[in-house]
């Protein structure tokens, strides 16, 4: 025979029966047992002399199904008043105290999908609540309708502040540059008085020649006009052929 602890239920294992025992506050005891097959019932204290609540019907077959009953029995019999001697309310609250810092949620180590919740409370203690799935949902769900309706209140007030209006920047006059060639011509036409007469331009349309007077000494003259001009898709150089020189425009890769 031996006896420890599995997610919350006293265990005793004596050959191939195990015995599953979980004591609740109003005095009510439920066991589970299983040796192949399971049967669940929960009674007062002390066994035998003590009142039977309820039990199963019938044996169970399938152990997941004998645990969900086990568990369904206990959330049954947590909510009935207590039974303790001289007392008829019911079970008395554990503790209430404010909790420290974060939740941790862990998955359970019991027999069925389940979730544990650790509480650090401001006086020190500890607290690991156990829930199943239904239970998980449940809470959830409430948490969720708390946000909703208890603290909305509050956002809302938040969102209904006056916002400070970022001031945007008047982009009315920017000059993106040109892009295309024939965009290039333009520029050079208008602002430089360079005319496609003084233009060559190369079969990939990657550079631009401007050749002869008084282009190409117009253009150098002003060359950080020029090359703020033609910005960012095209920037200018210079090449000296025989006799003159040239002014390159080179579009950027």
């Amino acid at each position: 025979m031996s006896d420890h602890e599995v997610a919350g239920w006293e265990l005793t294992r004596h050959e191939d029966q195990e015995t599953y025992r979980k004591r609740l506050a109003n005095g009510i005891t439920v066991r589970a047992c299983w040796d192949g097959t399971g049967t669940v019932d929960a009674y007062v204290e002390p066994v035998g002399i003590g009142r039977t609540i309820t039990s199963s019907r019938m044996e169970f077959r399938d152990k997941e199904a004998f645990f969900t009953a086990a568990r369904l029995v206990v959330d049954m019999a947590a909510n009935l008043p207590s039974f303790r001697m001289g007392a008829l309310t019911r079970a008395d609250h554990v503790l209430t105290s404010e909790v420290a810092g974060s939740v941790h949620a862990m998955p359970g180590s019991g027999a069925v999908p389940e979730a544990a919740l650790t509480f650090t409370l401001t006086d020190g203690r500890a607290i690991t609540l156990v829930l199943d799935e239904n239970q998980a949902d449940d809470l959830t769900s409430s948490i969720y309708s708390l946000s909703k309706h208890v603290w909305s209140e509050q956002r809302e007030e938040v969102r209904r502040a006056p916002v400070a209006e970022a001031e945007v920047p008047d982009v009315s006059e920017v000059d993106a540059g040109p892009d295309t060639a024939h965009e290039l011509f333009a520029v050079l036409e208008r602002k430089f008085g360079v005319t496609e007469d003084f233009l060559l331009a190369l079969t990939d349309w990657s550079a631009v020649v401007v050749v002869g007077e008084p282009a190409v000494s117009t253009l150098l003259d002003r060359v950080d006009e020029l090359s703020a001009a033609i910005a960012p898709r095209w920037f200018p150089g210079a090449t000296e052929r025989p006799g003159e020189v040239w002014v390159v425009l080179y579009r950027a890769r």
